[in-house]
């Protein structure tokens, strides 16, 4: 049995990219169209790992899918950035003046708003995924329609770049997160990083002893995220990531985190993707 990677999205998405980056160009893919059905390939042996999206550079954190990874029980192995570039793509042979509709995720369309003001004479019109639209409009050959999508959704569907790089933010960037189901977590050493859940008791100075413990075993916090208790009103989980030296020394640290929040879970240990 093949040993698919599941992905949100077709190939040539995003996250079809980043399972190349990080498994190798000839890894097979479990195409999903959802993230909560990436989360059911793992769970039902689809798919050995996945790749999620969990923050964007400009539009900040997919705050569902730390509710999926946590409510699931999901591992945690490893994280990869890409640079986000946005393209758009028509039948080959069109021009811009020819095009009436665009097609896109609306997250993709919202990262392009002030180039296509400068079209005021295209629609706008929100898709599930960008790889999809730009695979519809090579197999229906629609014309007067463009998507906008990867370049590599434009090479295998055999499409013409007519702009590239039409983000507003030249710097967009997105961190994906590589799952795994619990059980099936592998051993990964030289691990440099964390990613943790804890909730706190509601006191005053709760959330500030956590972090003092942080400071003093000279832990980086990289990222905190708070979400609501869905069934305690008021109440929050937080999610942060954090960058370790000595894996012994942040063992401790767990120890003593334990011992002040009231639930903690560690949602994985592994490498960072900035180095």
């Amino acid at each position: 049995m093949e040993e698919k990677i599941a992905i949100q999205g077709i190939k040539g998405s995003f996250h079809h990219q980043v399972a190349l980056e990080y498994f190798g160009e000839e890894v097979p893919v479990d195409e999903c169209q959802s993230f909560r059905e990436v989360v059911d390939s793992l769970l039902n042996n689809r798919a050995i790992s996945a790749v999620m999206a969990i923050e964007n550079s400009t539009a900040g954190t997919i705050l569902p899918n730390y509710a999926l990874i946590d409510e699931n029980n999901l591992q945690i192995k490893g994280e990869h950035y890409i640079p986000i570039f946005m393209n758009l793509m028509v039948l080959p042979g069109q021009k811009i003046s020819e095009i009436k509709k665009v097609c896109s995720h609306p997250m993709a369309l919202l990262q392009c708003q002030a180039f296509f003001k400068e079209y005021p004479h295209i629609e706008l019109i929100e898709d599930t995924d960008t790889a999809d639209v730009a695979k519809r409009i090579s197999e229906h050959k629609l014309k007067g329609v463009a998507a906008v999508a990867s370049k590599a959704a434009a090479r295998i569907y055999g499409l013409e770049i007519l702009n590239e790089g039409i983000q507003t933010m030249k710097s967009n960037s997105t961190r994906f997160l590589v799952l795994s189901s619990k059980n099936a977590a592998p051993v990964v050493t030289g691990v440099d990083k964390a990613s943790l859940k804890f909730v706190l008791e509601n006191k005053r100075g709760s959330l500030v002893s956590v972090l003092n413990i942080l400071r003093d075993f000279d832990l980086d916090m990289t990222k905190i995220q708070s979400v609501p208790v869905v069934d305690i009103p008021w109440k929050y989980a937080f999610f942060i990531d954090v960058l370790f030296q000595d894996e012994e020394e942040f063992q401790k640290v767990l120890e003593i985190l334990s011992g002040l929040t009231e639930e903690l879970k560690v949602l994985g240990i592994y490498k960072n993707g900035l180095l």
